[in-house]
This record gives C-alpha cells, sequence and structure tokens, in this order.
C-alpha cells in the first residue's frame, strides 16, 4: 500500500486563555489518529497555532495593560506543559500573528478579489457610543430573531444554531458596556457566498464524503436557508491583518484564522523540519507550496461542533476560489461534560488539565478514558468520576497489565517458549480490525475489542492454573502458557500503542522488541526470545486524586468529630435515634458512628472468585474457601458461613473480600482475608447469612469503591 501523506490540523486555540479540557480532548483525539497513521508508515505533518486576532485579544490586552502582541505571547508560552504533558505530539505549533499568515491571508484574499468574488458595500453597523468603537459580533448580545432564545451573540444563534447579522437582533446591547448599540455606516468587503457557481460547489463539496453523515445533512438546510454573503472587514480600531489598499481595514478574524493552518505548515517547511523528525521512515524534500499543491496530499481538520459553519462554508470556499487545494475530511466532535453537566468550576465541575497532571495524575489514564468515549460521530463525551476510576483500573489495571505482571512470574530467566497447545489470539485479525477501527476514529469500539482479547488471554490463564502446574511439577506447560499471554500481551500493546504512547513504550521496553507499528504488531517474539526483568507499569486511579482534581467538599460527616452516643444510647448526640424517631434499627442493629473517606479508602475489598471449597473438619461453622484475587496465585480463607451454604453451592461463584486484612492462625490453618456477607443482628430467627455476589462482568482482582 502506498505511503500517505497527510496534513493535519486541529482548530486553532483562541490566545486570550489557558487551554481547557475540551481543547485536550480535541488534541488527544487528534494525536491518536496521527500515531496510528504513524504506525502505518504514512508521512503526517501535524501543525497548530494561536488564533491570536480580534477584538477580544485586543480588549483583554488593554484590560491587562499590555500590548495585544505581548498579551498572546504570553499565553503561547503556556502551550507547552500542556501538550507535553498528555504526550500530544504535534510537529509544529505557531500564530496567526505572524508573517506567513499575513502573506497567505492577503495572497488568498486578492486571488478572491481578482476572481471577482469581493464586492464593497456601505453597511449599517452597531457602534458602542460608550467605548467608542464599532462592536464586533461576539460583542453584542440580543435576543435571536428566529427561536427567540434570550442572550444570543451577533451573529449565530447557541440554541438553533442560526446564522444571522447582528442587526437582526431583537433588543441588542453591548456586552462591553452595557450599551443599547447605535447604528452607523461603514464600507465594508464582503466574499460572495451567494453566486452560483459558489454554491453549486460547496453542495457539492459537503455532500460527497467529506463530512459526517450529521453535519453533510446540516449543510443541506443552511442551503435551503439560502446562503448569505460574508462580511470579511472590520474597522479600526482592530488587532488583525490589514486588507491590501484599504487603510483602516483589517481582516474579519474568522478571514484569517483557518489561514493559520497553512501558515504553521508554512513555518514548519521554511524551518526545515517537514521531514518529519517524529519518524525517520516519513520523509519529504518538498518546498511548502510543492507539498500543499501534491493532488496525493490529504488534508484533514479535527474540530469542535460550534465552528462547523466556517470550516464547512467559508473555509473551502476560500482555498476553492482562490486556486488552492480544499479539505479531504473535517471531523467534527461534540463537547465534554461532566457526570452529564456543561463544565462550572463553581459547581465542581470544571477539570484543569494542569491541575490534573499537579496532583500526579497519569495523563494516560486520561488519554484512555477519552478515546474510550469517542466514536466518529458528533456526540457529546461524558466524563463521570466513578466509571473513569473503574474503567480505567479495570481494563488498564485488571486487564491489560494484569497479563503481564501474572505470568512472566512463571517463565524461568524471562526466555518464551512456543505456546504449547494452548490457542493463541488470532493476532493478524485483531490487528486489521483494530486498525480499521481507528482509521474510521470508532476509538470505543477499537479499545472494546482490545479489551475482550485481552479477556481471553486472562481466561486462558485462570484455565490453565500456572500456579497448580508449577506445583504438580509442570514447570515446562507453565512456561509455555504464560509464553503465550506474553505474545499476546505484545499483540495487545501495539493495537493500544497510539492511544498509551508511554505506556507502550515502557512495554516495549519489557518485551525487549523493536518500536512496534502496524507492520510487526502481529508478528510473534517467537520461541528463545528474552524479556527483560518487569517492572511495574501503571498505578491504579484512586478515588481521592478524582476528588482532589474536581476540589469537592468533603462528605458529611468528614473532618468532624464522631457523633457522641446520647446519654440514653443508640443515637448520635446530634439526631434522635431510630427508635426515639418511632423507627426500627436497620438490620436490628445501629449504624456505626460517621467515619470519614480516609478511614474507607484503609479497607481493601477486592472481587474474588471461589476456585475451591470445603468443609473443616473439628468445625461446624466455618468453610474453607480457595479465593482467587487475581494475584497469580490463591489464597485460603476461614468463614463461619458453613450454616447457610454447602461447599459445591459456592464453587466458582464470585464474592467480595477484604484482601488487606493481615493473616489470622487459626486451630485449622492460616486465613489470608475474610469474605464479606450480610445477615441481620438476630440472624437464627430473621433470616440466614448471605454470601454477597457481585453481578455479571466483575472478574477477579477487581477494587470494590
Amino acid at each position: 500500500m502506498p505511503q500517505r501523506k497527510l496534513f493535519v490540523t486541529t482548530a486553532l486555540p483562541y490566545a486570550n486563555g489557558k487551554f481547557h479540557i475540551g481543547h485536550i480532548m480535541e488534541y488527544i483525539q487528534a494525536d491518536i489518529w496521527v500515531r496510528h497513521q504513524r504506525m502505518a508508515g504514512n508521512m503526517v505533518q501535524f501543525v497548530g497555532a494561536d488564533d491570536a486576532h480580534g477584538a477580544p485579544i485586543m480588549i483583554a490586552a488593554e484590560k491587562a495593560g499590555k500590548t495585544p502582541q505581548a498579551f498572546v505571547g504570553e499565553i503561547a508560552a503556556g502551550r507547552k506543559p500542556y501538550l507535553d504533558g498528555f504526550h500530544i505530539r504535534f510537529d509544529n505549533w505557531h500564530s496567526t500573528d505572524s508573517p506567513e499568515n499575513t502573506e497567505l491571508a492577503q495572497g488568498i484574499y486578492q486571488r478572491l478579489k481578482a476572481n471577482g468574488l469581493i464586492t464593497t458595500r456601505t453597511i449599517e453597523q452597531f457602534y458602542d457610543p460608550v467605548k467608542g468603537m464599532f462592536l464586533p459580533d461576539r460583542y453584542i448580545k440580543g435576543e435571536c430573531p428566529v427561536c427567540h432564545a434570550k442572550d444570543q451573540y451577533g451573529d449565530s444563534c447557541e440554541v438553533c444554531s442560526s446564522v444571522y447579522t447582528p442587526t437582526q437582533l431583537i433588543e441588542p446591547y453591548s456586552t462591553l458596556t452595557g450599551a443599547r448599540p447605535e447604528l452607523r455606516s461603514s464600507d465594508h468587503f464582503f466574499f460572495q457566498l451567494s453566486k452560483p457557481e459558489v454554491v453549486d460547489f460547496l453542495k457539492a463539496w459537503t455532500q460527497d464524503g467529506k463530512l459526517q453523515p450529521e453535519m453533510a445533512k446540516k449543510a443541506g438546510e443552511w442551503f435551503e436557508a439560502g446562503m448569505a454573503d460574508w462580511d470579511i472587514s472590520r474597522d479600526a480600531p482592530y488587532f488583525g491583518i490589514e486588507i491590501p489598499d484599504a487603510p483602516g481595514k483589517y481582516f474579519y478574524v474568522w478571514l484569517d484564522a483557518p489561514v493559520g493552518y497553512l501558515a504553521s505548515l508554512k513555518n514548519h517547511f521554511d524551518k526545515g523540519q517537514a521531514k518529519n523528525h517524529w519518524d525517520p521512515r516519513s520523509r519529504t524534500d518538498a518546498t511548502f507550496d510543492q507539498f500543499i499543491a501534491d493532488p496525493s496530499v490529504e488534508q484533514v481538520h479535527f474540530i469542535g461542533k460550534d465552528i462547523v459553519y466556517f470550516h464547512t462554508l467559508f473555509w473551502p470556499a476560500m482555498l476553492k476560489f482562490s486556486g488552492r487545494k480544499t479539505p479531504n475530511q473535517v471531523n467534527v466532535h461534540g463537547f465534554i461534560t461532566v457526570s452529564g453537566e456543561k463544565m462550572s468550576k463553581s459547581r465542581g465541575t470544571g477539570i484543569d488539565p494542569l491541575k490534573y497532571l499537579s496532583l500526579g495524575m497519569n495523563p494516560e489514564w486520561l488519554r484512555y478514558y477519552i478515546a474510550a468515549k469517542l466514536n466518529g460521530r458528533v456526540e457529546d463525551v461524558d466524563f463521570n468520576p466513578d466509571d473513569f476510576v473503574a474503567r480505567v483500573n479495570s481494563d488498564l489495571i485488571g486487564k491489560y497489565v494484569n497479563i503481564a505482571s501474572r505470568a512472566v512470574k512463571f517463565i524461568p530467566g524471562g526466555k518464551l517458549l512456543g505456546s504449547g497447545g494452548f490457542a493463541a489470539l488470532n493476532a493478524p485479525a485483531l490487528v486489521q480490525k483494530v486498525r480499521e477501527l481507528y482509521e474510521e476514529r470508532e476509538y470505543g469500539k477499537a479499545l472494546r475489542e482490545i479489551m475482550a482479547a485481552a479477556d481471553e488471554v486472562n481466561a486462558i490463564f485462570d484455565a490453565a492454573a500456572p500456579w497448580k502446574l508449577v506445583k504438580e511439577g509442570k514447570s515446562n506447560e507453565a512456561a509455555q502458557v504464560c509464553s503465550h499471554c506474553i505474545e499476546s500481551f505484545k499483540v495487545l500493546t501495539a493495537c493500544l500503542k497510539p492511544v498509551l504512547p508511554e505506556l507502550a513504550a515502557q512495554a516495549e521496553a519489557f518485551l525487549n522488541c523493536e518500536p512496534l507499528d502496524w507492520s510487526n504488531a502481529a508478528k510473534p517474539l517467537g520461541a528463545g526470545h528474552q524479556v527483560n526483568a518487569y517492572k511495574h507499569l501503571m498505578q491504579r486511579v484512586e478515588m481521592k486524586q478524582v476528588d482532589a482534581l474536581f476540589d469537592l467538599p468533603a462528605e458529611a460527616g468528614a473532618g468532624a468529630p464522631p457523633p457522641q452516643p446520647s446519654p440514653k444510647g443508640g443515637g448520635s448526640g446530634t439526631q434522635p435515634s431510630p427508635e426515639a424517631a418511632g423507627g426500627e434499627t436497620p438490620g436490628g442493629e445501629a449504624v456505626a458512628p460517621v467515619i470519614g473517606i480516609d478511614d474507607f479508602t484503609k479497607i481493601d475489598l477486592r472481587i474474588a472468585k471461589i476456585v475451591d471449597c470445603k468443609a473443616v473438619e473439628g468445625s461446624t461453622k466455618l468453610l474453607q474457601l480457595t479465593l482467587d484475587v487475581g494475584e497469580g496465585r490463591t489464597r485460603n480463607v476461614f468463614s463461619g458461613i458453613a450454616s447457610a451454604y454447602k461447599p459445591e453451592e459456592l464453587v466458582g461463584k464470585l464474592t467480595v473480600m477484604v484482601a488487606n486484612l493481615a493473616p489470622r492462625k487459626m486451630k485449622f490453618g492460616v486465613s489470608e482475608g475474610m469474605v464479606l456477607a450480610a445477615s441481620h443482628a438476630d440472624e437464627k430467627s430473621k433470616g440466614g447469612i448471605y454470601v454477597l455476589n457481585p453481578w455479571p462482568g466483575a472478574e477477579p482482582g477487581m477494587r470494590v469503591r
């Protein structure tokens, strides 16, 4: 398959503030796709830039007492810790306030003008008499003229997505001063999007597979409503690029902002770095002009759903009618929410990416979780703290890392054997399926395929029980099945590499193999291959870290002294006891005094599989349980449940155990934990004992939270 040439971008962040989690989500999505392409040996130029122009920058700089250039320069200087911190590997990062962008934007404008697509009109524009300036669309708010939603911006409605002019707003007001703006006349430049040839091109371009189906449908609705010409100029004072031969006139920021994609690419080429230093196999000696004009180059954009209009109408039309190649693909994603709610710092639902990193949270936890929620459609991604902890710990620790940590212990000297009679994964089929899903940006499906395969490998390990084979003198057979598990771990590592590049690098070091890509992902390491000593690959997420991330208030009672019993007993000193309130004590006994979350987290509750159970000779109360807690060995636990269960009823069942309870030497042997069971305080007359049994899907070793 011939090497593809790809020019990939994310939307340019506005340079008036730090990155937020929505930026990081988009960059992770694009970075995964780019890494997948590089694993296929394709040449990728992946660039970004700051969107540095416009009235908001000018006004924010003025408030800060700085020049706009100094203001955006400080913002740009803070980008690197975010990008490096989350392993987002752009080839180049630039700015729209640059010589390259000025040259390219003015050149595109002049070509559009030469092709008869620029016209000048005298328009009435809102002017803030208090501020003394014409108001940009985003500094005017009012009632949407279409759906009548309140407090909508002057260019588009966030409720119904209608696009309009500020003068169409009902009851407009200036967001700078609150004053009612005045209409004043000004000469403006327009790109004639309404011309038949432009409309015909856009209708064809938006419907030929470059957009997701829902976006293509949305574009069709815009055409039905009628295409209006686009006002591309703004009056001084304005921070931006001057329009040639038009003193006091500047390009509207949305004209020069997407040109910033080309400007960053040009800067990348001009610096001599376009040989793709990330992958020495992928090289180009072309100039920027040669590369961007090459018909085989694919231009791919990743953007949010809030800027679709500009990227699917204005941008391709600008490129087409200035004689340039148009985008091959515009991939649109939704927003990110927290527990179903829009981000809000005041409600504790905002995620600060730098705070995440400062707390020592692994960036690849977030990369994995976001990837697990992403697909090729335009859907919002929800960050649920409980789900985040459970999914990362279950998938990455309990399934993937667990394979290597358990299997390598039974391979003497770390030298792999053949897999013997153990059925191997269909590695070529898995790799091909995962590659296809990455290509389609169906990351969630890809990760489900990978984790299903990890489940198969763990099931093979558990069924073989290599610890038993060793005890039975079958060490060679144990090494064979574990060698198969290590080979499978290598395949899974390759499949996870676009999402977890740093973890994959650590796994490659353990496996003692060449860097994994799609060409060698399914190739066995082979009998006799020497793996290195295993080092712990990833820590578990702790809920206290997530709590700290959201600055959640302490739980009720946490940090306060435990409630004291009332003089009559049974109460708390602050609330009446259940009996005093006319109710019953739950389960026949009073609820224990309040504890803090730190007290609870000291108890390590784990899912355990009862692999064997038998009566204890000399005891009528105890059963002896052999438990698999996902440690590569079994535990012996004595439990007083003989009155409720026959041993054969428990074998093969899952339960919950206290895994960090100190071993207890008993008359019948050492008990290495405690299984959990429920009962009424009056056990004999009000029911028996009920061993806790988790729902299907839980696996040995998972932690209960």
